[in-house]
């Protein structure tokens, strides 16, 4: 495993044989929690996993600290992908069906898109290619495999749930964002380059534009993988 600070050692290429490697392992992975799903898994394995992320969470912040890269701004565990993390954790140590539902719909959306075309610029076998994979496939592993293995249930209400989650959340990160001069969860400005952003309007317009994508993924996740009542 590297642990440089230099991209250029091992340079992330998008959908080239590591990355494909990685979605492959990510469906494959999928495949085997659904079919699987009527094996009992060892408590001692949920604990391990939740440890495991723990972990690698505390190595990226002193990853960052030794190399200088670790500023407020941007290096607190307020993106939406470290709170997923945070919440998957919490999740397999405690087994809360209520916090399932926030993190099934909180979680996947951000963490599938971030395996299919992820902002990175370290390949393998670099620390930073590993954290990030591991991490965010295993937000979608632990999600599936309490809804597949341990039959958590998804209802319409998580909807409201996982919405009002994010939106209690939101003044907090803008308050944070106001001390620290970051741009958490992009609601400050739009991100540099082309974004889906781009065709939600002007700021702050875009952040009403934000929270009815996130409406429409919710309602589209439950639809698919939810229980049909409340």
């Amino acid at each position: 495993m590297i642990f440089g600070g230099d991209p250029s050692e091992v340079p992330f290429v998008m959908f080239d044989i590591q990355h494909l490697i990685i979605i492959g392992i990510f469906f494959g992975g999928l495949v085997f929690i659904y079919f699987s799903r009527k094996h009992n898994v060892s408590r001692k394995v949920e604990i391990g996993a939740g440890l495991s992320l723990v972990m690698f969470e505390v190595a990226h912040h002193f990853w960052l600290l030794y190399h200088g890269r670790w500023e407020i701004d941007y290096a607190l565990p307020l993106h939406l992908s470290s709170i997923s993390v945070i919440l998957i954790i919490i999740l397999l140590f405690t087994r809360s069906r209520w916090l399932f539902e926030i993190a099934f719909l909180v979680g996947i959306g951000g963490a599938v898109q971030a395996v299919m075309t992820p902002v990175l610029v370290y390949g393998w076998p670099h620390f930073r290619f590993i954290h990030f994979f591991y991490t965010h496939v295993g937000v979608i592993w632990v999600v599936f495999y309490f809804l597949w293995h341990k039959k958590f249930p998804l209802r319409a209400w998580s909807i409201v749930k996982a919405m009002v989650f994010l939106n209690v959340l939101l003044p907090l990160i803008w308050l944070v964002n106001l001390r620290t001069g970051g741009n958490y969860w992009f609601i400050m400005e739009k991100p540099s380059g082309a974004s889906l952003l781009d065709v939600l309007g002007p700021h702050p317009w875009y952040i009403l534009g934000m929270e009815a994508a996130a409406l429409v993924l919710f309602t589209l996740l439950w639809a698919v993988f939810g229980r049909k009542r409340t």
